[in-house]
């Protein structure tokens, strides 16, 4: 856990293949039940860079409420079939600061923010924390 704000908790997860997201997103929803789950998703491993996991990222990430994936510039697929496997639960951004704009109008108290990287993301966390606490002050 990196922290909390207006009773919005923010998970940070090593993501780095779609069998890890996958078990993260079960772990996450045995612990918090029915609450709502928020997947923030950088595609930053060397295979999701290449799509080797395309067809299978999207129902990996199937046990989240939402999803919001970032894509990275020369990100060297398109990121449609993921998007084509959440039924209308996703959106993707191309910029950080979109994602963090995009998450915290969905999130609300109760929520559980599980960011997934293998990398500083842009320093999402703090900065995802400081924008939850500033909506709800």
């Amino acid at each position: 856990m990196r922290g909390e704000a207006d009773g919005i908790t923010v998970i940070d997860d090593f993501a780095h293949h779609p069998t890890a997201v996958r078990a993260t997103l079960a772990a996450l929803r045995a612990s918090v039940g029915t609450a709502r789950i928020l997947a923030v998703l950088e595609p930053r491993s060397n295979t999701m860079k290449l799509g080797v996991h395309r067809d299978t990222l999207g129902p990996a990430l199937a046990g989240a409420d939402r999803v919001f994936l970032f894509r990275p510039e020369g990100l060297a697929w398109d990121l449609q079939p993921v998007m084509d496997a959440l039924d209308g639960r996703g959106e993707v951004h191309g910029e950080v600061a979109a994602v963090i704009e995009a998450v915290a109008a969905a999130a609300r108290a109760g929520d559980h923010v599980l960011i997934m990287s293998n990398g500083g993301f842009e320093d999402i966390h703090r900065r995802l924390i400081r924008r939850l606490g500033e909506a709800g002050g």
